[in-house]
C-alpha cells in the first residue's frame, strides 16, 4: 500500500507541481505508482510509445539519445524530483529518448489516462503545470 501523504510531501518539491496546492497534490498522489529500478535497466526505451510520466524518487538515471548512425549520447544525467516523459501525457508519440538507471532507483508513474482524470476534476492544474512546462521547454531551447 502507497503512503500518499508522502508522495503529497514528495510531489510539492517537483518543479512541475510547484504551483499546486496541497488538495491539489493529493488527488494526483493518489494517481501515481511507483516502480523500482535496478542499476543498468531501462526505464523507458527511444522509440517506444510512452506511457506518462515519470519522476525520479531516489536514485539516478541517464537519458540517452541513439543516433542513426549507432553512436549514441547522454542527454541529461537524472535525481531525485527529476521528471520526464512529461510530452507522453499530451500526446501519442514515441520516446525521443532511452532513460536508464545507473543506480538503484524508484520512480514515481502518472499515465496519461491518470492524469486526464485528475485534470478534469479540477480545471486550475493545467494551467499552472502548462506554465511550468513552458519554461522547461524554453531553457531547452535555449540550450540548442
Amino acid at each position: 500500500m502507497q503512503d500518499y501523504d508522502k508522495i503529497t510531501r514528495f510531489l510539492q518539491t517537483v518543479p512541475m507541481f510547484q504551483g499546486l496546492s496541497e488538495r491539489q497534490l493529493n488527488r494526483l498522489a493518489r494517481r501515481f505508482t511507483e516502480r523500482a529500478y535496478n542499476a543498468g535497466e531501462t526505464i523507458v526505451t527511444q522509440g517506444t510509445l510512452g506511457i506518462g510520466l515519470f519522476i525520479v524518487e531516489s536514485g539516478k538515471a541517464e537519458a540517452v539519445r541513439q543516433h542513426p548512425d549507432g553512436s549514441s549520447s547522454v542527454l541529461n544525467t537524472l535525481g531525485p524530483t527529476d521528471f520526464f516523459g512529461e510530452l507522453s501525457l499530451l500526446d501519442d508519440a514515441p520516446r525521443t529518448a532511452s532513460v536508464i538507471a545507473t543506480e538503484a532507483s524508484k520512480c514515481l508513474v502518472l499515465t496519461q489516462l491518470d492524469f486526464f482524470s485528475a485534470l478534469k476534476e479540477d480545471t486550475d492544474m493545467p494551467v499552472i503545470m502548462l506554465k511550468e512546462l513552458a519554461r522547461r521547454f524554453r531553457r531547452a531551447m535555449e540550450n540548442l
